[in-house]
């Protein structure tokens, strides 16, 4: 969901590249959440991707929750003119894979950490 919209408005506006959540929370990457555990002294680390399909209705099920303002990427695509926020909305609905009567289906990931404290 979030990498479709970074995708979409770092390509109309190079300057967001530095707002991308991908790009800005490093930690979130299966190599640096086992950095960290290893750093605090944990031991058995394990780190997995959570996946699930999530399911849209229809684009505006996708798109209305970034009116909320809330995150980077709502405050970001609210930032924006209306003009901008046209192109961005249109260059995003082109890009996701709507099905025959409209539904969204994309798959998200998350990625879990676990370990086990140094004895």
């Amino acid at each position: 969901m979030m990498r479709v919209f970074w995708d979409a408005a770092v390509e109309l506006d190079p300057a967001t590249a530095a707002l991308d959540e991908g790009a800005r929370f490093a930690i979130c990457s299966p190599p640096a959440l086992r950095d960290c555990f290893e750093s605090s002294g944990m031991e058995a680390i394990e780190v997995r991707a959570l996946d699930c399909q999530m399911v849209f209705a229809d684009f505006d099920d996708y798109w209305n929750p970034f009116f909320g303002g809330q995150a980077p990427a709502p405050a970001y695509q609210m930032s924006l003119a209306e003009a901008k926020r046209a192109r961005l909305r249109e260059l995003i609905r082109s890009r996701l894979p709507a099905g025959k009567s409209g539904e969204i289906r994309m798959m998200s990931r998350a990625w879990a950490v676990k370990g086990r404290a140094a004895r």
